[in-house]
């Protein structure tokens, strides 16, 4: 069977009101050119949506990572979202789309980007995150626990299949150098890194026989405009069940509202709450910080789906536990640990601050 590639690319071009939500007439739009690539055989199956002010594209084709055509497509379907936006006076319009200029891959222009190259096996599930307001380190908390932690996930302990562990990539954004890491043999190390969420990053997830179980998007749109432009707001493509964990066990580390950096001005502590499509609107302190889960099942590289995951009222309690966290957490302020540290706070406006201060300073 041929390989089927998942890519997931998304953008904010433009902000409905504010930073708050999605104009239907990006979505719209989106769907449009999309259609029109599937009909001329560029890409097998397509759906469009969106968390927050992001346009998240979930796309399958069969020419692999990276390939430029795809990367292409998006970018153009980035720029047309953008003049509508521009149109509308949207807020923020392009406001990640760092170049003018296309140059042969979305990377390192400012979307975000995951993409996870596949054969589909007898039966294929696969789970589709998108968050809002917070940045990519908010992934590594849910997948050390989706893969490496047997009180989340069952099947490492009674699934012969899941006995042996699996393999960690993990991404020193500052660097750009990526570790390889074994669960169980290297927990405790693993965890010293990516406990340090905005300097490392869980980038790939495989089997220790090489089938890749998860990816994410990695990209610092800050660190590569060298200004505060918003938060990263990144996607995760998860495969479920038969030698991987179940959907259950890749759900479940979301019934907690833990913790995440961004919200308000990307200069914040927040509780990440899991929410439906519909509620993917952050509008209070423009969050707290959202994350929304599309199921799918593939066949022959069609998106059967989605099943909005969140969509469910075993998820009231974390959403109730999250707006608890952002009651108390609100009321610090500006003052830590409510803001970020100062070491996260380098491409937010407090550089500026420091520097009209310097003179006072004795």
């Amino acid at each position: 069977m041929d390989k089927i590639t998942i890519s997931v690319i998304k953008a904010d071009v433009g902000g409905y009101v504010g930073h708050s939500s999605m104009h239907p007439n990006l979505v719209a739009k989106a769907n449009q050119m999309l259609d029109e690539h599937k009909k001329k055989g560029l890409i097998v199956d397509f759906h469009v949506t969106h968390c927050g002010d992001d346009l998240d594209l979930i796309i399958t084709h069969r020419h692999g990572y990276d390939n430029g055509e795809i990367h292409k497509m998006a970018w153009d379907i980035f720029i047309e979202g953008t003049n509508i936006a521009k149109e509308l006076k949207l807020y923020g319009a392009g406001q990640d789309l760092l170049s003018d200029a296309f140059s042969g891959n979305v990377k390192g222009l400012g979307p975000g980007c995951s993409e996870m190259e596949l054969e589909e096996r007898k039966s294929e599930p696969v789970i589709i995150f998108a968050a809002d307001k917070t940045s990519p380190g908010a992934w590594n908390m849910p997948l050390y626990k989706m893969f490496a932690d047997p009180f989340n996930t069952i099947g490492l302990v009674i699934d012969p299949s899941m006995h042996d562990g699996f393999i960690f990539d993990v991404l020193d954004i500052f660097e750009n150098k990526t570790v390889r890491m074994n669960s169980p043999e290297d927990i405790y190390d693993l965890l010293c890194l990516i406990g340090a969420s905005e300097h490392y990053i869980i980038k790939n997830v495989f089997k220790k026989d090489g089938l890749i179980a998860a990816s994410t998007s990695t990209q610092r749109v800050n660190l590569m405009a060298g200004r505060y432009v918003g938060k990263d707001d990144p996607v995760m493509i998860v495969r479920c069940q038969s030698g991987l964990p179940a959907v259950g066990e890749v759900m479940e580390p979301f019934a907690m509202a833990y913790m995440v950096t961004g919200w308000m001005r990307g200069s914040h502590w927040g509780p990440f709450m899991p929410v439906s499509v519909n509620d993917a609107n952050p509008t209070r302190f423009d969050g707290p910080p959202r994350v929304i889960a599309l199921g799918f099942q593939l066949a022959n590289g069609m998106l059967i789906g989605p099943r909005d995951m969140f969509a469910d009222v075993s998820y009231d309690l974390a959403r109730q536990e999250a707006n608890e966290i952002a009651n108390y957490i609100r009321r610090h302020g500006p003052f830590e640990p409510q803001r970020l540290p100062l070491s996260d706070m380098e491409y937010t406006t407090l550089p500026h601050v420091l520097k009209k201060l310097k003179d006072r300073f004795k």
